[in-house]
């Protein structure tokens, strides 16, 4: 009988550590800017959602899933979301989300962490890498930034193909603040 208590207890102990899953808690923005004939623009997506699976010690069972619904992207500026959300740039009616995935992820020597994944968009899915911080805590907070070339992605179409009138690299941030997974 004590072997066996042995024996589960070494088994325990030598399990490798899981990763902690987490939801998206209130709070938590994603964001996007870039310039319009030289004047900045930024805008959000209100709707999004994040699950993640993450310890720091154990970055091989990490895992991050975004879902974007596109109907819900918003600059403030009526004619701008009409367009973002029109055929030309993401035609949210034929696609209505973007989906971000990554199950690949680094240590940066700053403290940081990368996490290499794939972001489907308009049909098409490329890899993009978002770099973050990871505050712990009661409600952990994922601090990020990306680059997405929207061109890549077919996003901004015939005479919004011009670099000069918007550049092909929009900028993404997001501050994802998480609560336990039930």
């Amino acid at each position: 009988m004590r072997n066996a208590f042995l024996l589960a207890t070494a088994l325990l102990f030598s399990a490798p550590a899981l990763a902690a899953d987490y939801v998206q808690a209130p709070g938590s923005s994603l964001v996007f800017a870039g310039t319009y004939q030289g004047e900045v623009f930024s805008g959000r997506f209100p709707g999004f959602r994040t699950t993640f699976a993450f310890d720091p010690d154990n970055l091989a069972d990490a895992r991050l899933d975004v879902v974007i619904p596109l109907a819900s992207a918003t600059t403030g500026n009526a004619d701008y979301d009409g367009e973002l959300r029109g055929p030309v740039f993401f035609d949210s009616v034929k696609f209505a989300q973007a989906h971000y995935s990554a199950d690949t992820f680094r240590a940066l020597d700053d403290g940081r962490y990368a996490a290499d994944g794939t972001l489907s968009l308009r049909g098409i899915s490329r890899p993009v890498t978002l770099t973050f911080t990871w505050t712990p805590g009661e409600q952990p907070v994922l601090t990020g930034r990306a680059t997405v070339n929207r061109l890549e992605f077919g996003v901004g179409s015939g005479d919004w193909e011009d670099t000069a009138v918007i550049p092909d690299a929009i900028a993404i941030s997001t501050k994802v603040v998480f609560q336990p997974a039930e």
